[in-house]
């Protein structure tokens, strides 16, 4: 059976969002995060502010100066949870499995459901229509035989594109881009590889695997050669059956801003716990995965004597996993924060003194009960609503 990968992404997700909610700023430059000319970063910004060169992770006093006519709005994650929590619940009507790569992207994996939904690009179109109809908002879709393709194809023709990789012409799909284009190839990257003569995936398939890990590194050779073939080199984690649970966010461009990994870690540690909570788990092992610039991945994990009972504690162990993991001389590219090893039984040791983490436990098993009767989560922490 040939595997069928939907990747679904949102148009301009954060900045849309506040367009819908306020027709004015449409066909306006917005951007979303930090304040006009003072300290922060952006978190998004709409199509009419790319224009002018303003992306995500860029300071606020660059983007000001790139588009002064700019509108800035603050974050309102509480908002855009809420819209993504709709928006993943319209892809679980669609597909038996779907895994959330971030706030507004998600994997669909179609394999096998031709035959009681209809050809991918049918149900893509279906799919596309019901996100608008429900929210107002264009999401685009991209069909590939992997993830990898499928996230490619999602950006070929954005905003409200689909587009499918046909079987036989991965390789021709993968050529039409733009190497320094391809998903993966960050500023650093496409220096070296210019700086050595190479332009095109074609030229990356022409060389032997010994040549390329001696110009790039095992790590990045092997992902270089993978992409250069339409294969998956790894671009999403799912949740593997020894009971772990994890998220991870791949940044538009790479990041060596602590502040932004900081909020990062946060919502991902809310992520996690929540999840945590739902299932009826709980665990006491805590790991930390990075992907730097040079591709080169590795994870780091810390187990304590006790089940982790808040989202601050999990937090306040992942600034301590970084700390330990990244020494900042490389930007990072992912960053992903899970649990492993989870006990089904959802039960915690007793603690022999209640401590500020059980009392937080309390709260925001109160605030999953909330947030249950509701679609999406009506509760969030207050630092996850307005970064500076």
């Amino acid at each position: 059976m040939e595997s069928v990968f939907f990747c679904a992404d949102m148009d301009a997700f954060f900045a849309s969002v506040e367009q819908h909610d306020n027709p004015e700023y449409k066909g306006k430059p917005l951007i979303v995060g930090g304040i006009e000319g003072h300290r922060g970063v952006v978190s998004a910004c709409s199509y009419e502010a790319r224009k002018y060169g303003v992306h995500s992770a860029m300071p606020a006093s660059t983007a000001h100066k790139l588009c002064p006519g700019g509108i800035f709005v603050p974050v309102r994650m509480k908002r855009y949870k809420e819209v993504s929590d709709h928006i993943m619940e319209i892809f679980t009507r669609f597909a038996p499995e779907v895994i959330q790569n971030s706030i507004d992207e998600a994997f669909l994996d179609m394999t096998g459901t031709d035959r009681l939904m209809g050809a991918p690009s049918e149900v893509a179109a279906k799919i596309k229509a019901c996100v608008k109809e429900e929210t107002g908002l264009t999401v685009s879709i991209g069909i590939g035989g992997n993830r990898y393709l499928a996230k490619l194809a999602s950006d070929y023709r954005k905003p409200d594109g689909l587009y499918q990789v046909e079987k036989g012409k991965e390789i021709e799909f993968i050529d039409s881009i733009p190497l320094k284009k391809l998903w993966g190839i960050g500023k650093s990257t496409w220096t070296h590889l210019e700086k050595s003569g190479i332009t095109s995936a074609a030229q990356i398939r022409s060389l032997s695997d010994k040549v390329l890990e001696g110009m790039f590194g095992k790590g990045a050779a092997d992902f270089l050669r993978a992409i250069a073939y339409g294969e998956d080199p790894g671009i999403c984690t799912t949740e593997h059956k020894s009971r772990s649970i994890s998220n991870e966010t791949t940044f538009d461009q790479d990041v060596g801003d602590y502040a932004v990994i900081k909020d990062t870690l946060l919502w991902l540690s809310h992520q996690i716990l929540f999840r945590l909570l739902k299932k009826g788990w709980s665990a006491k092992t805590l790991a930390l995965k990075l992907r730097l610039d040079n591709f080169s991945t590795s994870t780091i994990q810390t187990t304590q004597e006790n089940a982790f009972t808040s989202a601050e504690e999990v937090f306040q162990a992942s600034l301590v996993l970084l700390q330990k993991k990244w020494d900042r001389k490389r930007n990072i590219r992912l960053i992903g924060l899970g649990f492993q090893n989870a006990d089904v039984t959802g039960e915690t040791q007793l603690k022999l003194f209640d401590d500020i983490h059980e009392k937080q436990n309390k709260v925001e098993k109160a605030v999953l009960k909330l947030n249950s009767r509701f679609k999406g989560n009506q509760v969030i922490k207050a630092a996850l609503l307005k970064k500076p």
